[in-house]
């Protein structure tokens, strides 16, 4: 009796203070039969099952047998993972995809589960991922990714799924968030997944470059000014034009070259020939679209002339948009609407209003929105992530310090390509601390 309850109070210590190592432990044997012994009568009970078809009756009569009971979806697959339960269903005939998303939240309370989320692999097949604890609370990102080329994993979804960042599938992006919401860590998280890669970063900071300025050993290019983000952007610019000269020349367009091999962008170019990809990240469009003067409003018009342009025309020529911002509204001005719809994939993390959640999802899904203003202001780092499908994820991105995304450039600086459009802009770093810029001007003293 003793070492039962010493058991028992292990493993409730364990389920409070290591919910990871409870759940690959006892959690996903205890969940899985927990499943299997309530699966029918859940069903049942969350509107899931159907009746017996008319054969089945008939036959019953015919044998003078009890009649048969409403059949649930059969079970194809049940696998565990290290968050959680993965329930593989083949629905019935008249049953819906949406009748198991509407279900959700009954049979996340029916097997106890923390979080039940449903999608349809294929006509007539649904997948319903459960997870056994809350696992944004502490993200563990797994050890092994899938790494692509331009494919990020940059957080963690409730459904402890890892969320990528697929520049080849969503060549832009926008990401939403008020002050101390998290998109920082965020933007380190994709620095520092980028830095490895075979890509040129380039980076708008208009904060003196505060927020980029320390991992600019793997930036081609750096901007910390309005007016050099402008020069910045029209040499990006120029080199799509470049860039598309090249695809032009080089598309294999006679007869004999098969369709698959005609050149459309830079990835269906030879290695060879291929020219880096860029990846443009841009930490407060704001300070880009607002303006006190004539001549500062000349400058914004060209400074949303080209981000619309590189977001309209760029994808072809490998050059990704990756924007961050508090607002993102037509009070910016004109054009701005305009870039907005280019961004196909949307990130907002905690706002303050429901206007700012509407600017990132009032477009895409009404429930994306309101899970955005949902957000607790405590949890930093969590957000909605979605995309012009309509589909969103709840995600946060592992804590990544400063000092931790700093080592990583530092570490991959041999990557960081020399472009000839930027190389006018390309970060002078100092070789040690006495050759840094102060922050304060000494005074001047007249003797």
């Amino acid at each position: 009796m003793v070492v039962l309850v010493l058991v028992v109070a292990a493993v409730g210590l364990l389920r409070w203070r290591r919910p990871a190592w409870y759940w690959l432990t006892f959690g996903v044997t205890l969940a899985a039969l927990r499943v299997l012994i309530r699966y029918r009568s859940v069903m049942d009970a969350c509107g899931l099952t159907v009746p017996p078809s008319r054969w089945r009756l008939a036959l019953a009569r015919a044998a003078n047998r009890p009649m048969p009971d409403p059949r649930p979806p059969r079970i194809l697959r049940l696998r565990p993972t290290r968050t959680g339960l993965i329930l593989r269903l083949k629905l019935r005939p008249g049953q819906d995809a949406f009748d198991v998303a509407a279900a959700s939240d009954r049979l996340r309370h029916s097997f106890s589960m923390y979080g039940v989320t449903s999608r349809e692999l294929r006509s007539g097949v649904v997948e319903v991922r459960m997870t056994g604890y809350d696992v944004l609370k502490r993200v563990q990102m797994p050890a092994e990714a899938d790494h692509r080329p331009m494919r990020v994993p940059v957080a963690l979804r409730e459904d402890g799924s890892v969320h990528y960042r697929d520049y080849r599938a969503v060549p832009h992006a926008l990401t939403l968030g008020a002050t101390e919401s998290g998109k920082s860590v965020y933007q380190r998280n994709l620095v520092a997944g980028l830095a490895p890669m075979d890509v040129a970063l380039v980076g708008i900071d208009c904060k003196q470059g505060v927020e980029l300025f320390p991992l600019a050993r793997r930036f081609s290019a750096l901007a910390d000014d309005p007016d050099t983000a402008a020069e910045v952007l029209e040499a990006l610019v120029a080199r799509m034009g470049h860039v598309y000269r090249l695809i032009r020349s080089q598309q294999r367009i006679t007869s004999d070259v098969p369709d698959a091999e005609i050149a459309a962008d830079i990835w269906d170019l030879p290695d060879d020939l291929r020219p880096v990809p860029v990846v443009v990240l841009v930490d407060e469009v704001a300070e880009l679209a607002l303006y006190a003067s004539k001549e500062e409003e000349k400058r914004r018009d060209r400074i949303i002339t080209a981000l619309v342009r590189l977001a309209q025309l760029g994808r072809a020529s490998g050059i990704y948009l990756e924007i961050c911002g508090q607002r993102f509204g037509s009070e910016l001005g004109k054009g701005i609407t305009m870039l907005r719809a280019q961004l196909t994939g949307r990130t907002a993390h905690r706002v303050n209003d429901e206007t700012s959640a509407n600017m990132a999802f009032g477009d895409i899904s009404p429930d994306a929105v309101l899970a955005a203003i949902q957000i607790p202001a405590e949890t930093r780092g969590i957000a909605i992530a979605g995309d012009s499908s309509g589909g969103w994820h709840r995600i946060r991105a592992p804590h990544t310090s400063l000092r931790q995304a700093v080592n990583i450039c530092n570490r991959h600086a041999d990557r960081t390509p020399d472009l000839p459009e930027l190389a006018p802009f390309r970060p002078a770093l100092p070789t040690s601390a006495a050759e840094s810029v102060p922050l304060v001007k000494a005074s001047s003293v007249t003797v």
